[in-house]
Formats: C-alpha cells, structure tokens, sequence
C-alpha cells in the first residue's frame, strides 16, 4: 500500500532514457515515485530496479498515452484516486521528428505537438493547481538546446522546444510567489532513444557533444531545486545556446541546419 503521506515526484515518459535517470535520481532523494508512460513492461523493469537499489521506495505505475486528448487528465485523476501528495511534476514525455519539412508525415507531427506541447501544458496546469494550494511544488520542464534557435529538418520539434523553454520561464517569474518553482531543462544532445524514434543517426557533432543522460537528468534536478529559471548542461551546449543571442536568425537557421545534417 502506498504511503500517502509522504511527498512524490510523477515522472512521464519514464520507461526509458532521461524519464528513467530522472526517477533514479529522485528515488536516491528521497522521494516516492509515479511512473507514467506507454510502455508497461519498462515501467515495471524500472520499478523492480528501483525497489532493489532504494528499498522502501514506493513506486506507483500508470500507463497512459499523453498524446491522446484524455491522457494528461486520465495520469492526474489516477494520482488524485490514490491521495499521493505530489511535491515533484517532471514534464519529460516527449519525442523528435528529423527529415525535410515536405517529406515528413503530418499525424506524425501531429501526435509529437500533441505530448511536447499540449500534455505538458495541461499536466502543469492540473498538477501546478494543487501546489498552489498547498504553498509549494517543483515543476521541471524538459525542452531542448534545440529551443534556442529555428533548426532545420527539426522544424517543427524546435518550434515545440521553444514554446517549452518561453512557457516555462514565464510561469517561473508567476508562480515562484506562490511557492512553486519551475525550471527548464534544455539538454543538447543526449545519449537515449531520441535520435532512433526521430529517425536520425549520429553525425560528428552528434558524436563529440552528446551528452550520458544521468549528467543532464542531474543538472537539471539540482536546478530545479535551486530554483533556477532554466539551465542547459554542458559548458559548450550553454555557451552555443548563449551565443545565439548575438547572430542573426538567418545565420542561426544555416548553422543549426549544417550541424544537424547526416
């Protein structure tokens, strides 16, 4: 049974890759855990290692498709049905689409919008809501470097990524009087399945910038806690995204289209 009275952290998209170091490193904090994702056998696998390497770590599973339009509200009410009292929201559900603009599937595009931007948005409203009301929370929201700058053959997901990075800064400067903290976390490239499901192999600079998912799940645990606005992990993925502030959008387009190129 579920220890109701001690604080959780819901992590989504939480069967593989950063969601997965997010709920380790959270568990080794102390936190009880809510995993939410598709994938019912990762979830599990993940929950029997967890319970092995932090005993007395309570693990709840929900599986949920976040890109359906019940989905957020279906993960909410499944963690208001048990009465956990939620003091983490890690918004990290989400994937990549890579090809030229025209030759790229719409409902493909469609579903990705509908997890990268429309769950995360409805999850933050929903969870963001009861934080309030108890005078504290932490919400991280995951985007990308990708954020920073227009991204060819990433058109779309870049777009996504910034409506994450804006989103969450501005609710930062709103809710932090209310006692909720929320930051972004915008990795660069980063060692899990992204570039599989988007369709991408590794180039050069895929190669000499990425990035083990535990540094950046890390990074932005201990921004989020700090309190910081936004962080991109990597000294060279924070100086590129920095950077950009000084070159025309143009030039951003082309520089961020021939690093990106197989």
């Amino acid at each position: 049974m579920a220890n109701t009275t001690a604080d959780y952290a819901v992590v989504t998209g939480a069967s593989s890759g950063l969601g997965a170091e997010f709920a380790r490193q959270l568990a080794s904090r102390g936190y009880n855990l809510v995993l939410a994702a598709r994938r019912e056998d990762r979830l599990k696998a993940l929950k029997a290692e967890i319970g092995e390497s932090t005993p007395g770590t309570v693990v709840e599973i929900v599986v949920v498709d976040l890109g359906t339009p019940d989905g957020p509200q279906a993960l909410y009410d499944a963690v208001a049905a048990k009465k956990l009292s939620v003091d983490v929201l890690i918004n990290n559900a989400g994937f990549g689409i890579y090809g030229r603009y025209e030759e790229t599937d719409w409902e493909r595009e469609r579903q990705m919008l509908a997890v990268d931007v429309v769950a995360l948005a409805h999850l933050t409203k929903l969870f963001s809501t009861d934080m309030i009301a108890r005078g504290g929370g932490h919400i991280l929201q995951v985007s990308s470097i990708g954020a920073y700058q227009p991204t060819p053959t990433y058109s779309i997901y870049s777009a996504a990524k910034a409506f994450v990075l804006l989103f969450g800064e501005g609710i930062n400067f709103e809710l932090r009087r209310k006692g909720v903290k929320v930051t972004v976390l915008s990795p660069g490239v980063t060692v899990t399945e992204f570039h599989e499901v988007a369709g991408q192999t590794y180039n050069l600079y895929h190669k000499l910038t990425k990035m083990q998912a535990p540094r950046a799940a890390r990074e932005g645990l201990n921004a989020l806690f700090r309190g910081k606005p936004s962080v991109v992990p990597g000294v060279l993925n924070a100086v590129f995204a920095w950077s950009n502030r000084l070159v025309p959008r143009r030039l951003q387009a082309l520089v961020a289209y021939l690093v990106m190129r197989n």
